[in-house]
């Protein structure tokens, strides 16, 4: 210490003597912070600190991306294909199969029944927000090494390693189109129904989805049953697994259950009316409404 300078050894010193620096202690130095000046009228304060007239001192500023009259740079820029409409294009959600086997595992979907959109929202498995375009989910192959379930699921959107996972354990998968008005009621079925209003008829698909929902490959709910079972019997031959014979399955029955085209929710038709007070569900009885409802 012979070596050290007097300022070192009194540094030294005063560090012994002061206190650990914490939360509780340490302050920003001084002149770090200035006072916000006060905005008020007044004798020698006329302006208010917004200046001398105009815009600024009116309160009238123009809106973000206003550029005195001049052409936007929002407008100045061309627009590439890939942009086109995009904030009207139809968004899927992906649902892997490590989440769909947790959902199983926890007992928050019973796969022992049909799995639809429905079944996946009141098991807080999926969330669907229509103001963001959401049209339904996408069944991704994410954990298909784990996913050992037989279950009968559809979806809005699936790809080809989820299908092949699905249907190696034993089980179906269908793609399937719905309308705004239709996932509305999917998500939330009990505030529709009590509102007392007939359950309205599902809309068939747009023009350029009809291709994909007609395709046996994709599994759309429109497609051809025996084509649709050669494209199982392809796809198992592609990724070289046996395929289960659904028929001599002790769930045939559950596994083979499909809706209507133009139905909504499962053993529940068009134009029923269900009644929340009186725990009963209405059907139409005139011969107009029932062939207005009808497939």
């Amino acid at each position: 210490m012979a070596s050290v300078g007097k300022g070192t050894r009194e540094a030294l010193k005063l560090l012994k003597t002061l206190p650990r620096v914490g939360l509780n202690n340490i302050k920003p130095l001084p002149g770090a912070f200035t006072k916000e000046p006060r905005r008020m009228g007044g004798k020698g304060k006329r302006k208010c600190g917004r200046g001398n007239r105009g815009q600024g001192q009116k309160g009238t500023r123009p809106r973000l991306g206003f550029e005195g009259g001049n052409v936007p740079f929002y407008l100045r820029m061309p627009k590439y294909g890939y942009y086109d409409n995009h904030s009207r294009r139809r968004q899927y959600p992906p649902l892997s199969l490590d989440r769909l086997q947790y959902l199983i595992d926890m007992g928050r979907i019973d796969p022992s029944q049909p799995i639809d959109l429905t079944a996946l929202c009141l098991g807080h498995g999926v969330s669907l927000n229509l103001k963001r375009n959401h049209y339904g989910i996408n069944l991704v192959e994410e954990g298909a090494d784990i996913f050992q379930a037989k279950i009968n699921i559809e979806v809005q959107y699936a790809s080809e390693l989820a299908i092949a996972t699905v249907e190696r354990n034993g089980g179906t998968i269908s793609v399937a189109y719905y309308d705004p008005m239709a996932l509305l009621i999917l998500t939330n079925p009990v505030g529709f129904f009590i509102k007392g209003t007939p359950i309205p008829k599902r809309m068939l698909p747009p023009e350029d989805l009809v291709e994909y929902y007609t395709s046996a490959e994709c599994r759309g709910y429109l497609a051809d049953p025996q084509e649709v079972q050669k494209a199982r019997l392809a796809l198992a031959e592609k990724y070289g697994y046996k395929l289960p014979d659904l028929s001599l399955d002790e769930q045939f029955k559950m596994l083979s259950i499909r809706k209507d085209p133009r139905q909504i929710l499962f053993g529940l038709g068009a134009g029923w009316v269900v009644d929340m007070h009186k725990k009963t569900v209405l059907k139409p009885t005139d011969p107009k409404m029932v062939d207005f409802y009808k497939s």
